[in-house]
């Protein structure tokens, strides 16, 4: 059954954080909530996890109202925050006995997980001699130590490099399949549309669009080009009033279509005049495009 929002709503001060809004995980994956800064997704996480109380609506677990007891989760919030004085491997067993794992099986998870995230060497120090991604993944130990089933994610790549980044992907990946139900927010696009098949964009509190992503992209119609080439076709995108080029680098062009004609009608161009092609691909639109366009 998963998770469950019917009609959540929640008041700061007389403003509305959050209002009116309704989303389902019924099965192990990775749901994308997305929002402009002060949108409500942090509130909507807070309430989610108990942390904070609704004012109005229904949050349900397996069909049973959400509280501390009732959900065994993770959360890694956007706030970083490690004990910087104190040694990495007593700020993990600090956590994972605050969740009620034994101390045997706390010392299991800890060396699993560290040498997951290839942080096992760092296990020693304060936390103040890490690096900002280092810290970051031991803040990560600390949201999924004790195995649970529902983990919250606010922009969980935040300060990682490309290596690490790749090993807390492919972990997050393993989460699902271990049957994990994940809710990942981030304002990096390209990575929400790597994960979550299923998203939620707020904005001012007030949900402008849900659904499947994949569904939502084909209402689209496409806007753009790749076209990996040889040489310059500047000339021949010119002879075309509706093409525009938005990005060129090393001879593979972007270019913005109005209609997907227009783009064979350029590709049969190239082929006419010799132009090896390498790569010819319509595309839809981003969901960075579409943010944009429901946010502003």
């Amino acid at each position: 059954m998963g998770l469950q929002l019917r009609n959540v709503s929640k008041t700061f001060v007389g403003k509305k954080a959050v209002d009116n809004i309704s989303l389902e995980l019924n099965q192990p994956g990775v749901y994308g909530l997305l929002g402009t800064n002060g949108a409500g997704k942090t509130t909507t996480i807070r309430m989610i996890l108990g942390i904070i109380k609704k004012d109005g609506g229904e949050i349900t677990w397996n069909g049973k109202a959400v509280d501390r007891k009732s959900v065994n989760f993770g959360y890694l919030p956007e706030e970083r925050g490690v004990y910087p004085k104190v040694k990495i491997w007593d700020q993990l067993m600090y956590f994972a006995e605050l969740k009620g794992m034994e101390k045997q099986e706390a010392e299991e998870a800890i060396k699993k997980w560290a040498k997951e995230l290839k942080v096992e060497e760092y296990l020693m120090m304060p936390a103040e001699k890490l690096s900002k991604g280092n810290q970051q993944k031991i803040q990560f130990m600390t949201a999924v130590i004790h195995n649970p089933e529902l983990v919250v994610l606010d922009e969980p790549f935040s300060g990682l490099d490309p290596v690490n980044t790749e090993i807390l992907k492919n972990i997050i990946i393993d989460l699902v399949k271990n049957g994990k139900y994940v809710i990942m927010s981030a304002h990096q696009m390209a990575t929400i549309e790597a994960f979550c098949s299923d998203i939620l964009i707020l904005n001012k509190g007030k949900t402008v669009l849900q659904g499947n992503l994949k569904e939502i992209k084909d209402t689209y119609p496409a806007n753009r080009v790749e076209i990996d080439v040889n040489e310059s076709i500047d000339v021949y995108i010119k002879e075309f009033k509706d093409l525009e080029i938005e990005n060129e680098k090393n001879k593979v062009y972007t270019i913005k279509i109005k209609d997907e004609e227009k783009a064979h009608e350029l590709l049969n161009r190239l082929i006419t005049e010799g132009v090896k092609v390498n790569k010819f691909e319509i595309m839809k639109p981003t969901l960075n495009d579409i943010f944009i366009e429901k946010v502003g």
